[in-house]
């Protein structure tokens, strides 16, 4: 049964570093210049106010920002458009692993 109300998935950094070994999409939709000041390796910058124009073909996606408050709301719009979306929960703002700044 769909529910309106039904709670978005998440998973932990912790979780996230586990998944990287495999191939997965990760979507970090902080601003560029975010971004660039430094990024997980694996994530595609799609800007918060440009993911309803997402046009991914995998259907599994994770979605990352600063704190977990974007990738939320970037998450109920992936969903609507059909994708497995989840929020990686608090972000860069807990992620331990390497990060790389640039494009």
């Amino acid at each position: 049964m769909f529910s309106l109300f039904k709670k978005n998935s998440t998973i932990s950094t912790n979780e996230l570093a586990d998944k990287l070994g495999k191939s997965i999409t990760l979507l970090d939709v902080r601003t560029p210049q975010e971004y660039r000041g430094g990024h997980i390796t694996k994530a595609v910058n799609v800007p918060l106010d440009k993911i309803d124009r997402y046009q991914g073909k995998e259907k599994e996606v994770y979605v990352i920002c600063q704190s977990g408050m974007r990738s939320k709301q970037a998450v109920k719009i992936l969903k609507q458009k059909g994708y497995e979306a989840t929020n990686v929960q608090g972000g860069m703002n807990r992620w331990n692993g390497p990060i790389r700044g640039g494009k």
